[in-house]
């Protein structure tokens, strides 16, 4: 059996009493109106509140059930909620510290305290102890009733408003969530609730019920996950505001993609529906990229003037192409037809340059060699010079290394469609190639002297250690 079917059916009338008037003689009649977004608020955890009183109070007594003491702990309830929201007022006043409330002076934070206050009084002995031992099935307990009262109309809501707007003024200090008007007559309030700013209304959104006071039309106005707006992305759409984030990043025209060339090297954003015109406009681009991809080494004057002549010849059959794949397949078979790419005379003098400069490389290359060659010789002596003289054969071969290299990159500049070498570049790298073969003997000619130098100081104080039969002719 439930332990709420003991849950009262219907429910009472439960109005704490008005406070009165501090003068006699006064304006006796008020303006009730509040804050209407507020007083739902705080009456939405008015449920919970007497659930969690109504658990903790039967919990371990096989005599009662929560549905059992519901009523009598919510008249209860009532009752403590109105004197201690008085109370409070009064302590405020003459106290200047001292309550747990006063970190907060919000309304909502003041009565959610004084409702675990109450909650709190509520415990019997085992509940106490059950908190700790059985948390998770005393909040799932807690749930469940209140899920329960709300079903059966238990505590309605506008019973529970009409208790908070009360509570309310005993705890709005600063009087900014309630109308503290006062009139002599009832035909002077009846003409104030038209034009109070705590009148209530309900948004006029579709799907919206919302409540509030028509001072706060403008704030809810700005949240309300049911107006209507404009795409934030400058479509032509206009869709509900909890609509938004979904539809910027899936189905907006304006929705910033990647260009369909993207792999190939276009890096633009643009948006989703500009992708044609984009295509249009940086086609010569994107023809570019590709050939970039297929001519890897090419300068990008040389592609550019080889994406005119696609253009010239083949551009009918371009055009009409969208997608990267199909367009990089016709490309790379237009581009065959046209024939080898030409390099201009600018390409020649840029690999002449690089010819020669790998030559200096190898010369200074050789000129350490020999250079680590001599400091041996002088540290080991005379007998280490025969070895000094085997330099010549590596740097014959590093001469013959560097003219292979150069007729390899004659053959491939005339495989490319260029004629020949221009004469300063040849004349430049025949004059390197001299200068290599002339550095070899210069080289040995400078080790000699500087062994000869060495070799004096090495035979004095190794003259008599060393026999004659250790000299050594050097090799021819």
């Amino acid at each position: 059996e439930s332990p709420f079917t003991d849950l009262p059916q219907n429910d009472v009338e439960l109005t704490p009493d008005k406070v009165k008037d501090e003068k006699e003689g006064g304006p006796t009649f008020h303006c009730d109106l509040c804050d209407a977004e507020l007083v739902y608020t705080i009456a939405q955890a008015f449920l919970p509140g007497l659930s969690t009183a109504c658990v903790d109070n039967t919990t371990g007594d096989v005599f009662k059930s929560p549905g059992s003491v519901a009523a009598e702990i919510r008249k209860e309830m009532v009752e403590y909620l109105t004197q201690r929201s008085e109370t409070f007022v009064a302590e405020s006043v003459v106290l200047d510290a001292g309550l747990e409330v006063q970190a907060s002076d919000h309304p909502y934070d003041i009565i959610a305290f004084l409702i675990d206050e109450f909650a709190t009084t509520k415990r019997n002995l085992f509940s106490r102890v059950s908190e700790w031992l059985l948390s998770d099935k005393r909040e799932d307990k807690i749930d469940d009733f209140s899920q329960e009262m709300e079903i059966n109309g238990f505590w309605s809501i506008d019973k529970r408003e009409a208790i908070v707007q009360t509570l309310l003024k005993n705890v709005d200090l600063k009087n900014e969530f309630h109308c503290d008007m006062k009139f002599y007559s009832a035909d002077e309030l009846a003409q104030h609730v038209p034009t109070c700013k705590y009148r209530s209304m309900t948004c006029q959104n579709e799907g919206c019920y919302a409540k509030y006071s028509i001072s706060q039309m403008e704030n809810h106005d700005s949240v309300c996950p049911y107006k209507m707006i404009p795409c934030e992305q400058k479509c032509l759409a206009s869709l509900m505001r909890r609509d938004m984030d979904r539809h910027c990043i899936t189905v907006c025209p304006m929705k910033l993609v990647n260009c369909p060339f993207y792999s190939v090297g276009c890096k633009s954003a643009i948006p989703q529906c500009k992708i044609e015109e984009h295509r249009s406009l940086d086609f010569h681009s994107h023809l570019l990229y590709i050939l970039q991809g297929i001519h890897k080494e090419a300068s990008v004057e040389v592609l550019r003037k080889r994406v005119e002549q696609l253009l010239q010849k083949y551009s009918s059959k371009l055009a009409n192409i969208r997608d990267l794949r199909s367009l990089t397949y016709k490309v790379k078979d237009l581009d065959a037809k046209l024939g080898p790419l030409k390099v201009c005379a600018t390409n020649e003098v840029d690999v002449a340059t690089k010819t020669a400069g790998k030559l200096q490389i190898l010369e200074a290359s050789d000129t350490n060699k020999v250079t680590e060659k001599g400091a041996e010789t002088r540290v080991v002596g005379f007998e280490a010079k025969p070895q000094s003289l085997e330099v010549t054969p590596t740097n014959k071969d590093s001469i013959e290394a560097v003219k292979a290299e150069i007729k390899d990159s004659e053959a491939k500049l005339q495989s490319l469609g260029v004629k020949s070498l221009n004469k300063v570049s040849k004349e430049g790298l025949k004059t390197k190639a001299t200068d290599v073969e002339a550095k070899p003997q210069s080289l040995e000619n400078t080790i000699t002297n500087k062994d000869s130098g060495v070799a004096p100081g090495t035979t004095v104080n190794h003259h008599e250690a060393r026999p004659p039969s250790l000299e050594v002719t050097p090799k021819k």
